[in-house]
């Protein structure tokens, strides 16, 4: 695809971001990476109203290269993804209503409650909240980035990416829909997760179905935690990593521990 092309429809995506709601105001970014550059939303504008020539091309190291307006400020946040990531093209950054109040909540959507959602993007992991537009935020993503393809950002907001804009976009979509009918059933009770065995068939579907290879399992969250680990199978974990895990962790038993005082 040209780069025309490619500016074209990073304003489509834009646009649908900001009239399905995921988006308002300036918020959001939205970027595609093309060999060795980055073309990205320009700063401070309504994502709803993009034009092509609004568009900003950028180096992999951040410089600007193409284009009238500044680049968006969180630039870095895509930058980290496309360095961890190889396969990853696109990366769409908003705000969905639904899925940034659990984010403001501490809580992730890792629960196995629909099983189109397992099939199609496994869990969606929180990190912890790091100042946007600083190294505090790319720290807190990058343990996430290589093993998940949609993350929630504590007291921010999304970002999902994929080997083009529209996968990135509909990963977005599912985010919100996930979180949507996760609020609706707690408010009905709470949510009713598939069964290990379940959960299991479905993860095996996956990877027959080229959605996620076998060495992305632990894409599955907390989906697989009962599975034991294949003789061959050890992981190692960086000292970042394991911080992550540890807060992960705390915020699960936080989460227990206020399900039970209820």
């Amino acid at each position: 695809m040209s780069k025309e092309a490619l500016k074209e429809q990073i304003c489509v995506i834009g646009r649908r971001l900001y009239e399905r709601g995921l988006i308002a105001a300036g918020d959001g970014n939205v970027s595609v990476r093309v060999d060795d550059t980055i073309l990205t939303t320009p700063r401070s504008v309504c994502k709803g109203f993009l034009k092509p020539d609004m568009i900003v091309k950028v180096a992999l190291d951040g410089k600007k290269l193409e284009g009238q307006m500044a680049p968006s400020s969180e630039l870095p946040m895509h930058i980290l993804i496309y360095k961890e990531r190889p396969d990853v093209h696109a990366v769409v950054h908003a705000h969905p209503p639904v899925a940034t109040g659990f984010a403001a909540a501490g809580q992730p959507l890792d629960k196995a409650i629909v099983s189109e959602v397992v099939l199609t993007l496994g869990c969606i992991p929180l990190a912890a909240y790091g100042t946007p537009s600083t190294d505090e935020l790319t720290d807190t993503l990058r343990p996430l980035v290589k093993h998940h393809d949609a993350i929630l950002m504590a007291n921010h907001g999304a970002v999902a990416y994929g080997a083009n804009l529209e996968v990135a976009y509909g990963r977005m979509e599912t985010i919100e829909h996930i979180a949507r009918i996760s609020l609706v059933a707690r408010l009905l009770g709470g949510e009713k997760e598939l069964t290990h065995d379940e959960v299991q068939k479905l993860i095996e579907l996956r990877e027959k179905a080229g959605y996620m290879s076998s060495d992305k399992r632990y894409q599955a969250c907390g989906f697989l935690k009962e599975v034991p680990l294949r003789q061959e199978e050890t992981f190692t974990l960086t000292k970042s990593e394991l911080i992550e895990l540890a807060k992960r962790i705390e915020l699960q038993l936080k989460e227990r521990l206020w399900k039970h005082s209820e």
